[in-house]
């Protein structure tokens, strides 16, 4: 399959415009932290968010960005409910189109974020679900004190 863009130019476009749960965690724990910018529905708000996010549903990004983002070089990470949704790169692009220079779209969405057991907003308060074996390793009995079968956030 011939494409236009050499692979490690695709590569390296990937990572700088796409963060995974992890990284976002990561970055917010050490006061890096971008604007999180929820696009999906106000029912799927209402069901649970990323803390500390703002909503602003796919069709209003064009014309609320700005009242949210005057800054075109903040750092700001957009999400969906998960790989299924191409709401966040619908979103992206045009924040993207709009001079946003710094916008990554959250590999995965809501789904991702969940599912690593991070924490979660609801009209209800905080929480977090146990991480989803299939997205983060399980310790071994006795691993760093914890239960044996839970998981251990995977190291960066």
């Amino acid at each position: 399959m011939q494409t236009s863009i050499p692979a490690v130019d695709f590569f390296a476009a990937k990572l700088t415009h796409q963060t995974d749960p992890a990284d976002l965690a990561a970055a917010r724990a050490g006061g890096a932290a971008p604007l999180v910018l929820d696009v999906r529905s106000a029912a799927g708000w209402d069901q649970g968010r990323i803390p500390g996010a703002v909503h602003l549903p796919g069709a209003r990004v064009r014309d609320g960005i700005a009242a949210v983002v005057p800054d075109l070089d903040a750092p700001i990470v957009v999400y969906c409910w998960g790989p299924g949704c191409n709401g966040a790169t619908r979103a992206a692009l045009t924040l993207a189109s709009m001079g946003y220079t710094r916008v990554q779209e959250l590999i995965g969405g809501f789904e991702y974020w969940v599912r690593e057991g991070l924490a979660i907003t609801t009209g209800a308060g905080r929480s977090r679900r146990a991480p989803d074996d299939l997205v983060a390793p399980v310790r071994a009995a006795g691993a760093d004190g914890a239960p044996a079968g839970t998981t251990a956030p995977v190291p960066r």
